[in-house]
Parts: structure tokens; sequence; C-alpha cells
């Protein structure tokens, strides 16, 4: 059976990361925008970083233009921009499409292992996904959800990865 830990990304600088290096801990992967009504959350993801990537947790942004070109500068301003406005360190991927013929890997998978009522999809920015440690469970959340409300899902993971 697939896992998404099969898949590999290319980080905003250029390297190839491969999700098998984080095998058996939790990933919160979210497509973002910096231009995007939603950007603050951005704050809110760097928050869940620092709460609980000491406990495994991995979080994981991937821009994304596809929305109204939300995300117009290359990878480097990307960076830049989230780095000065929000503070972020946890990992950015390069600029990517998650929808359509040239729908990166990680999203196809994404949306493959998860149920949304609104159909496979990805219809704006800053859509969340909880990858249980497993590797398979997916867990999906619209944009409108606030990093901080994903807390109590992130606290079962977390525990059902350290039983």
């Amino acid at each position: 059976m697939e896992t998404i830990y099969d898949l590999s990304f290319r980080s905003n600088t250029g390297e190839i990361v491969n999700l098998s290096d984080f095998e058996g801990q939790p990933l919160l992967i979210v497509n973002t925008a910096s231009k995007c009504g939603f950007a603050p959350q951005y704050d809110g993801l760097q928050e869940l970083h620092e709460t609980y990537g000491p406990e495994g947790l991995v979080v994981l942004g991937f821009p994304c233009g596809q929305f109204a070109n939300q995300e117009p500068g290359d990878d480097a301003d990307i960076e830049e921009y989230c780095r000065i406005n929000h503070g972020v360190s946890f990992p950015l991927s390069t600029k990517i499409d998650v929808n359509g013929k040239h729908t990166d890997p990680v999203f196809g998978y994404l949306k493959k292992n998860s149920r949304s009522r609104f159909g496979s999809a990805i219809k704006w920015n800053f859509t969340k996904f909880l990858v249980a440690p497993d590797g398979v469970t997916v867990k999906r959340y619209s944009p409108k959800t606030e990093p901080e409300a994903l807390r109590g899902d992130i606290e079962a993971v977390l525990s059902d990865a350290a039983a």
C-alpha cells in the first residue's frame, strides 16, 4: 500500500525532500499564498510548528499561485515574505499546482486519500491536511479553519504516535 512517505517534493531552495525522512510522524500540509486573505494563518501554522514540532509534528507549506495568482512571487520572494512577516521557520516547497494536469504528487495523494463534501479539488489557498503517522489516514480542513482549531486533532495523532 502506498503511503505519503513514498513521495518527495522540491524545497523552496531546490533540494529534494523525501517524505520518508518523516516516517512515523504526523504531517500538517497546507497550500499557501502570501497575497491571500488567509495569509495571517501563517502565524498560527508557525505557532503549531513551534508547539508541536518538538513532539514530532511536521508542518509543511506548499505555496500555490493557482487561485487568483495570490502567490505571484518566486521561491526566494515567498521565503522572504514568510520569514519577515510571519516568522516562518517550517519547511516550504517550491511553488506548485494543487489542481489540474500538473498537480503536485503530494497533493494528488492528499486529495485521493481524504474526504471532502466539496469534492476532491482544492477550492482555495490554505486548505489543510493532517496526515496521521501511518502515512495513510488523512483529515482535510477548509481554508477557513484556523490553525488553532486543529490542536485537538494534532494532539490526538501525536498521542497515537507515542502509543
